[in-house]
């Protein structure tokens, strides 16, 4: 399907353009609930500890740092590596979700 700009050179943005999602999620459900929200033009940011997300390694071919379904399902997405154990990283993740619209995290 052609998407309007596309002819010019101009990305779409999508009806989400202009929402910032804070994405603290992991593994499945959180992360494809967030690569949606990007998929529709959000600015998705998504959080990592320090050891990265579990899902990395879900998977993975030998002698590849990161499996395909990491790859795809955290697709259009900006990251950052926060440390929340640290005062350093907390108050860069209170920052960060402050400047969001939208939280998405799956710590339960």
């Amino acid at each position: 399907m052609a998407q309007a700009g596309a002819a010019s050179g101009e990305a779409t943005r999508g009806p989400l353009s202009g929402v910032r999602v804070a994405d603290f999620s992991h593994l499945m459900a959180g992360p494809w609930c967030a690569m949606t929200l990007a998929d529709m033009g959000a600015e998705v940011i998504k959080v990592e500890p320090p050891e990265g997300d579990p899902a990395r390694g879900l998977m993975r071919a030998p002698g590849r740092s990161e499996s395909a379904f990491f790859l795809g399902v955290n697709r259009n997405k900006l990251g950052i590596v926060l440390d929340l154990h640290s005062e350093g990283g907390r108050a860069a993740a209170l920052d960060l979700v402050a400047a969001s619209d939208v939280l998405v995290e799956s710590y339960a």
